[in-house]
């Protein structure tokens, strides 16, 4: 065998040793970065809800079986907040999916690269900012006698922040602040989608005829749809909480808006001002097993667990 051929077969007999030792590599680094979230899930999440289901079953220590979630659900605050919350997040994700795949799509079509970059930086502004911050913020937009929009509050007949808040616009209203604060994220996890769609697929749509829509509907929103699964689960898990911004705005409205107005209200409520954890617990879980059931449903009907 000459020096050459020995080279060779010394690279080849090395390269799978070299390949596992990163893939080792990588592994361990893989563990590193997961092992402190695992931990912070473990304390912060599992055992709390393990908890949760000790208390929604029993009191003062003793088994009960559902009589916990009975006394909630004959509550006659229960079902309005259902109502509410469930309102909420109906116009929230509509618009979140709507809005947020448009403006995506519209963004990702802009051929001025730095006009881009900075479309999507002004839209990811308004997520800077924190959950009771953002609603301070919309106390003054909402407020006719100081807005910078009263024009077009006085346009859609509302004279007065009491008026602004209105129980029949508040979904509207929360739905509004909800997307202002949420949306850029979601646009710019969106642009990343778009991106891994072929050049060579658009391209060959073009080629066939088909318009910047036409390009839209059957190519770019089918391909974007395990993102948008992704999204509508991780938006409908933070809806279901709704809680900063109607408390925020019962504050602000001396009483215009319910203390009880959500579920997450509620529990709030039933936990540290009537002392009852067992009902808090139980109105937790109630949100929890319509969350999973319902984000299970999205994770098939989106394919998110599907291979490309």
């Amino acid at each position: 065998m000459s020096t050459i051929e020995h080279s060779a077969a010394t690279v080849a007999l090395e390269r799978p040793r070299k390949g596992m030792s990163v893939e080792r590599a990588q592994g361990r680094i893989g563990v590193l970065f997961a092992t402190p979230y695992t931990l912070f899930l473990i304390a912060f999440g599992i055992l709390p809800a393990l908890y949760a289901i000790y208390l929604a079953f029993t009191r003062k220590g003793a088994f009960v079986g559902f009589d916990n979630f009975l006394k909630v659900f004959k509550d006659y605050r229960f079902w309005p907040a259902v109502e509410h919350v469930g309102i909420f997040i109906v116009v929230w994700l509509v618009l979140l999916v709507v809005l947020v795949v448009t403006l995506a799509i519209l963004v990702h079509s802009i051929g001025l690269r730095w006009f881009s970059g900075a479309m999507r930086f002004i839209y990811y502004i308004p997520g800077a900012l924190a959950g009771a911050s953002s609603v301070m913020l919309w106390l003054f937009v909402l407020d006719p006698t100081v807005s910078p929009v009263s024009w077009l509050l006085q346009a859609l007949g509302i004279e007065s922040f009491v008026g602004a808040v209105d129980a029949s616009r508040l979904p509207i209203v929360l739905a509004v602040i909800a997307f202002w604060t949420g949306a850029g994220g979601w646009i710019v996890i969106m642009y990343g989608a778009l991106n891994n769609i072929s050049k060579d697929v658009i391209e060959a749509a073009r080629v066939d005829g088909a318009g910047p829509v036409r390009i839209a509907w059957s190519i770019q929103i089918p391909l974007m749809r395990k993102w948008i699964a992704y999204m509508v689960i991780m938006s409908f898990a933070g809806g279901t909480q709704l809680f900063v911004e109607p408390r925020v705005l019962a504050q602000a409205s001396r009483g215009v808006v319910g203390q009880d107005y959500s579920l997450n209200q509620l529990a709030f409520l039933y936990a540290f001002k009537q002392n009852d954890f067992n009902g808090s617990a139980a109105i937790s879980l109630v949100l929890l097993a319509v969350a999973v059931a319902l984000s299970i449903y999205f994770v098939f009907k989106g394919g998110l667990f599907e291979r490309a």
